[in-house]
């Protein structure tokens, strides 16, 4: 496996000649605001859920640059440059998002606040760890609300970079996963994680005379347990189902189908293992699932679902198009006119309206310290400021120290509440607005 790179180097090369630039002309040091947002949903989705938040602040202490680092950096910096960064600490203020919240178009997920210097290098690694872990933790609230009440197993280790498959199950844990099958993402997160065999094992079992299928699940059982969950697809799944009761009795915990027209099979497996006095063994099914697929099985008699590909690649949406924008320098707004790629000025707050039912309604932007009850124009909410509201913008960091730990129990709350204050049709599938409207006031 490659080295580790230093977290510093974690960065365009752009950010660092910028801050060459800035501290030549003396103005490194003025005071400015960075925004993370996504000014649109990606195609499809009606609502996004913030991750990252966590990672990026158990990153920040480790933005540096040791020797080897600034040995890089001096074949295209001058020497004070590089003597900048060789003593970088980041001393500026976070702000943002809890990980876990909803967010919609132009929610500031995150706001960063500090000297030009400190803020600009911080581009590449914020946005690389929110684009990646919300796209993971967005698609898999959408597998999470489509399974119901049953339990998912993140499984895609293998279909992405050793080291994203740890952050995607982290993320998907935080969604509402139950568990993953990776084992670095359990020791460095407590998740849990999940596994058992694979169709080799199966194969392994192969003699002169033929496969023994048989064999093997009595393997397996006798090393892990007539709880265990035996993969019955290798070959004839009906058989297989037998093999499977006969090798671990009506205590079997679960059986797998990982091919084939998954609801056909489903019934058919269900009708076999009661007829086999195995009423309470469980069927997992896995093999290509997204969340459509999950949902098209919801009324068949599946217990859990294993997904993989379309879960670690964002089914559909693999980032989530969030970007990093200088929004104030020195107090005064500042914001890009671009076509298409507009930005708003001005370093900002949000909070959420609900009815009393709990439904959210709308999302309203402020100019920081102006909540709408002193901001003006106030008519331009859509919903009256009586509606309950919750503030969404918290402290994450004060002076480049950490104020707000990570908490995956309290991401994952969150995002289950979240889903349940959507209105029903921020829950669809199909295409769509955003769940809610934004509203932007304006200083």
């Amino acid at each position: 496996m490659n080295e580790p790179v230093l977290a510093g180097l974690l960065t365009d090369k752009y950010e660092l000649t910028m801050l060459a630039a800035a501290l030549r002309d003396g103005t490194a040091n003025r005071r400015t605001t960075f925004e993370l947002f996504a000014r649109r949903l990606p195609d499809g989705r009606r609502y996004g859920v913030v991750a990252g938040t966590g990672r990026l602040l158990e990153a920040l202490p480790q933005f540096r640059f040791d020797d080897d680092a600034c040995g890089l950096l001096a074949q295209f910096l001058d020497p004070d440059a590089v003597g900048y960064l060789r003593d970088f600490r980041f001393g500026g203020d976070i702000d943002g998002y809890a990980e876990g919240e909803l967010y919609f178009p132009g929610s500031p997920v995150l706001s960063v606040t500090g000297s030009f210097a400190e803020c600009v290098v911080l581009e590449t690694l914020a946005l690389s760890i929110f684009n990646h872990d919300s796209a993971i933790a967005s698609a898999a609230a959408r597998m999470v609300s489509a399974a119901g009440d049953r339990p998912l197993i993140e499984m895609g280790s293998r279909r992405t970079h050793e080291r994203a498959a740890i952050a995607a199950a982290r993320a998907a844990y935080i969604a509402g996963f139950a568990a993953t099958s990776n084992l670095g993402a359990q020791r460095r997160y407590g998740i849990p994680t999940e596994g058992t065999a694979a169709h080799a094992f199966t194969m392994l079992h192969t003699h002169r005379d033929g496969p023994d299928e048989l064999a093997a699940f009595r393997a397996q059982v006798d090393a892990l347990g007539a709880g265990t969950t035996l993969l019955v697809d290798t070959y004839d799944v009906t058989t297989g189902v037998a093999n499977a009761v006969a090798a671990a009795g009506p205590e079997l915990g679960a059986v797998r189908i990982d091919s084939g027209e998954l609801a056909v099979l489903a019934r058919q497996v269900r009708e076999q293992l009661d007829g086999l006095g195995a009423t309470r063994t469980r069927i997992v099914v896995s093999g290509d699932l997204d969340e459509f697929s999950i949902a098209a099985l919801r009324a068949e008699p599946v217990d859990s679902f294993g997904v993989g590909t379309s879960l670690v690649t964002g089914s559909g949406a693999p980032t989530a198009g969030m970007v990093y924008k200088l929004v104030e320098v020195d107090g005064m707004p500042v914001q890009k006119r671009s076509s298409h790629k507009e930005s708003r000025g001005g370093r900002k707050e949000a909070l959420r309206l609900a009815r009393p039912t709990g439904t959210i309604t709308e999302e309203v932007v402020y100019p920081a310290g102006r909540p709408p009850e002193a901001a003006e124009p106030c008519r331009a909410l859509t919903a009256p400021l009586v509606e309950p509201c919750r503030a969404l913008t918290a402290p994450l960091v004060r002076g480049g120290e950490v104020v707000s730990r990570p908490n995956l129990s309290a991401a994952r709350e969150l995002v289950a509440c979240g889903l349940r204050s959507l209105p029903w049709e921020g829950l669809n599938l199909s295409h769509g607005e955003p769940a809610i409207p934004t509203t932007h006031i304006l200083t």
